[in-house]
Order: structure tokens, then sequence, then C-alpha cells
């Protein structure tokens, strides 16, 4: 009993002392050293396939034809590929395109108009009738050109100066003797310091309180809202 209570009463070692520590996760005892080699993976077949790159293949066929195999020289098409291989019909309504011009004759080409096909075949000159409240008048369109084009000319010259537009102001501007002997009165003095700013709390004291603090008089609501609730005032007996 003695020899175990000895046992108990010694004090554990301390292996954070240790100066050749290796590693912060063993603290009752050091690790074992190991002398056997690494472990070894063994690939599978599937990894040692897909560790190979892949073979491309840049070398172009010299001929497009291919050998036909028997089997498709033997093969007899079915209904539904027969089916397909029809070609597909227009859509209904469809009509093939315009023939082409046929050629003119020699006499057709050298024929000559006469002056009454020349006259027809001139453009129509059209009349816009000027709706008015006392009459309607025909003007001829060549009339109406015309002022159509000075109305755009009109429109296209550019407006003039109003007679008071004095322009832009110059940059640099001479200064005036009287502005540059002016002397500057005590208020513009005092405009003219910058404005002392102070920050949030600074000389703020919590425990101040104001005069007019100290010689206001409450009003009757608000004694009645600082007395105490009578539900909340126990009676004394």
């Amino acid at each position: 009993m003695g020899t175990r209570i000895q046992q108990l009463s010694q004090p554990k070692h301390n292996h954070l002392k240790d100066l050749n520590r290796r590693s912060v996760y063993w603290l009752d005892k050091i690790p074992p050293e190991k002398t056997e080699p690494t472990t070894q993976i063994e690939l599978t077949s599937r990894w040692s396939d897909l560790t190979r790159s892949k073979d491309f293949y840049t070398q172009v066929p010299l001929s497009p034809i291919w050998e036909v195999s028997k089997w498709a020289l033997r093969a007899v098409p079915s209904e539904r590929l027969c089916k397909l291989a029809q070609p597909r019909a227009p859509v209904e309504g469809w009509q093939p395109g315009c023939p082409l011009p046929a050629p003119l004759n020699r006499g057709t080409q050298t024929a000559v108009s006469s002056s009454r096909i020349c006259q027809l075949a001139q453009p129509r000159r059209r009349q816009i009738q000027a709706v008015s409240s006392f009459r309607s008048e025909l003007r001829p369109m060549t009339q109406l050109a015309s002022r159509t084009s000075a109305h755009i000319e009109l429109l296209a010259t550019p407006k003039h100066d109003h007679p008071k537009y004095e322009g832009e102001r110059p940059v640099c501007w001479p200064v005036s003797k009287a502005a540059r002997n002016h002397v500057a009165s005590q208020r513009l003095c005092e405009l003219s310091c910058p404005k002392m700013r102070k920050s949030l709390l600074e000389g703020y004291d919590p425990y101040v309180v104001s005069w007019k603090a100290r010689s206001a008089n409450p009003s009757t609501r608000i004694q009645e809202l600082s007395l105490p609730l009578p539900r909340k005032c126990s009676s004394k007996e």
C-alpha cells in the first residue's frame, strides 16, 4: 500500500520542457520514431489509363472514300427508311418561280416612240387644293416647293445675339483702385475667421443643471405623471 502511495505521490513528467519536441499533439509520451518506409500506393488499371496523355490524331486521311462492308451491301431498307428517303413535298400554295423574260426582237429594240407616247410617259403633275374659309385655290407644286425651300433657308439661318448680350466674362479682369485700398471693418474680420468646432462630447458635463431647470415649476400634469401607479402602492395597516 505504501509503495502505491509513494508511486502516486511522484510528480508527473512535464513534456513541455523538452526542447526536441516534434509535435504539439502529444503531451503524455514521446511518439515512436518511424523506421519503416513511407506508404506506397498501388495504382489500379483505371488510374493508369487516366494518367496517360490523350492521343491527338492530326493526320488527315488522303482519300474520303472508305470501303463498304459486305453487310451494308446486302442490307435491305425497311419501309420506314424508304419513306424517309423520299424528298419533302412543297407547302400547299407554293408556286414556282416566275420565268425569265423572253428576249426582245430586233423590231422592238429599234422602235421609235411617237410624240403621244412621250406625252403619256411624262409623270402627272399633282395639284394640292388649299382649303380656306373664303375660297379654295389650286396651287401648283412648283410654287409650294419654292415656298418650302424658302422656309427651310429661313430656319437654317442662325439666330442673332440679343442687343444687350455682353458675352462671356473674361477669366482675368483688372481690380479697381478702391478695392485695393479698401480697409476691412471689424465685423468683416470677425466673419472671415473660421468657425471653431468642438467634438461631440468636448466640454460636456452631465451633472451640470442649467438655471432654467432649477427655477422651473412643474405643471399639474407633470406632478400627476410623476406619482407612482395606485395599483403598485401597497396599503400600510
